[in-house]
């Protein structure tokens, strides 16, 4: 069998959906030539994004505040991103370097496809198991980006909603303008793609299978994937290969972590070690989110503080009582225009560039699928298919593993603790926190106060816990359709002022389109005039 695949430089894949002047003044001239099996294993190390999406979804989520206007602690990028502005500033944690990361990825992805395809299809084991990655990450940043870009999916508004453009060849020219279609396109094609990829994933190819889309992360793929799909059932069935029959033993070793040397640096770096049962699949990243969610007043004028966090999530008094009883404890920095409540989870890494000048990259390394968070969506699509029994004992197996309690939840404590909470913001000045939140899905879920509805605002809380810090929360925020209030806090670190309300129907939950893209012709999501 003979590989042969001459690729213009991978950058093309999103330079050409961009059609900006700046990258179009000549046509790339670097070419590699795919022409050996390890080659092709070789490419798909570059179908992973180089940049993020977590500092921009924490940051317009509910997981901060604005810590007052006297604090210096920012730069306009981030007044953008928490004020939920469309973002005009250069960084490499903006949606426009978020775009052209994962568009680069898909590239790569295409090309290694084409590779294969012309050398006579996946022949030998290494090369279907290099496709099954390929089809993995083009249909991956595809997820990343109509869920960044675009409202979440729904069964009655996705056939119409703009999504984004799914590209599935290389391109070979500059200059192409692509359509972007729906979200229900997109999710057809994810879907498609997943399909495809899943009967030949494997393990095989990978010095460090961890940074790769591993037999086990392409299952926690697809449980998220159908979760958002609104799959209930396929969403159980994957999270199933992944847990197996003992979801308990997978879980991160929290004792471990609590008993091992007790610094920043170190606790961290057992967080996202590849030999974790829990990581299934590990990114890097450049991105500054070590500094933002660490012990450092780097843009702490939003933060992840004392009032959110004692009154919300990780500090607050939960169902199972004190935040004492957890083993992974949230850590508590204070002072002067410091407010930070924080997990020990996303690292500090700098990439040195010039060691003598001291310059360089900001990097981060961050799971980007864990066993813990797979538990918890199938927590929760048990929860959507009425299997309360199931449901509360994948809860049960969390909340034990976080924290130290001998209290079993049933859905009818659950219901009863969640009965007695008051709902967020319903103070008169609608800023007011709280355990749980309205839920506003487009799909059917029953009414407030029900089993179902105080059970997802069981898991919802325990999800936010679990994922705080690395973005996530925001998709269930859109997912649900939950309000959000942008408080400012005061000198007593307590909300004083409302500054704006993100609605159940705001556009604003779709991230606009870089500017240079909307330049370029591509259709601009929604705003409101007003």
């Amino acid at each position: 069998m003979k590989l042969k695949y001459t690729v213009l430089a991978l950058a093309m894949g999103s330079v050409a959906l961009s059609s900006c002047n700046d990258f179009l003044d000549k046509m790339p001239d670097n070419r590699t030539t795919i022409n050996t099996e390890e080659k092709v294993v070789q490419l798909l190390t570059s179908a992973y994004p180089q940049n993020s999406n977590i500092f921009v979804n924490e940051y317009m989520s509910d997981n901060v505040d604005d810590n007052g206007v006297n604090n210096p602690y920012t730069n306009r990028f981030a007044d953008q991103v928490y004020a939920w502005q469309d973002v005009t500033e250069s960084d490499n944690e903006s949606p426009e370097s978020f775009y052209q990361a994962c568009y680069r990825a898909i590239a790569s992805a295409n090309a290694a496809l084409q590779a294969i395809d012309e050398a006579g299809g996946a022949t030998t084991d290494k090369l279907r198991q290099a496709r099954a990655e390929a089809l993995l990450c083009r249909a991956y940043n595809h997820f990343l980006l109509v869920n960044m870009f675009s409202m979440a999916y729904n069964d009655q508004t996705s056939t119409k909603d703009l999504g984004m453009p799914y590209i599935e060849k290389p391109e070979e020219k500059v200059g192409v303008t692509y359509e972007r279609g729906t979200v229900a396109e997109d999710y057809e094609k994810i879907d498609r793609d997943l399909q495809a990829a899943l009967p030949d994933v494997g393990d095989a190819n990978y010095t460090v299978p961890k940074y790769h889309f591993n037999q086990q992360a392409a299952y926690a793929f697809a449980t998220r994937f159908y979760l958002f799909y609104n799959k209930w059932k396929k969403a159980v069935e994957y999270a199933n290969r992944v847990l197996g029959t003992n979801a308990g033993a997978s879980l991160r070793d929290y004792n471990d972590l609590a008993n091992m040397t007790q610094t920043e640096e170190a606790v961290q770096q057992r967080y996202i070690d590849a030999s974790v049962n829990a990581n299934l699949m590990l990114q890097t990243a450049y991105s500054r989110i070590g500094l933002a969610f660490g012990a450092y007043y780097t843009l702490g004028k939003y933060s992840h503080g004392a009032y959110v966090s004692t009154n919300e999530d990780g500090y607050a008094t939960n169902i199972w009582g004190s935040p004492s009883l957890e083993k992974f404890p949230i850590r508590r920095y204070s002072g002067t225009n410091l407010n930070k409540y924080i997990y020990w989870r996303t690292p500090y890494l700098f990439e040195y560039k010039d060691l003598q000048a001291q310059t360089g990259y900001y990097r981060t390394v961050y799971p980007a699928f864990t066993t813990d968070e797979v538990l918890l969506e199938r927590a929760e699509a048990y929860t959507l298919l009425k299997q309360y029994d199931k449901a509360a004992a994948d809860l049960n197996t969390w909340m034990h593993n976080f924290v130290n309690t001998s209290m079993t939840l049933t859905p009818e404590n659950i219901s009863e603790f969640y009965n007695a909470q008051d709902y967020c913001y319903s103070d008169a000045d609608g800023i007011k926190s709280g355990l749980k939140k309205h839920l506003n899905p487009v799909f059917s879920i029953d009414a407030e106060g029900s089993t179902q509805e105080n059970m997802l605002q069981c898991v919802l809380g325990f999800k936010r816990i679990e994922t705080l810090q690395l973005g996530l929360r925001w998709f269930d925020i859109k997912r649900y359709r939950i309000v959000i209030p942008r408080r400012q806090l005061n000198a007593a670190g307590v909300p004083a002022k409302l500054t704006d309300v993100l609605t159940t129907d705001d556009p604003r939950r779709a991230v606009q389109l870089p500017t240079k893209v909307i330049s370029a012709g591509m259709t601009p999501n929604p705003r409101n005039t007003k």
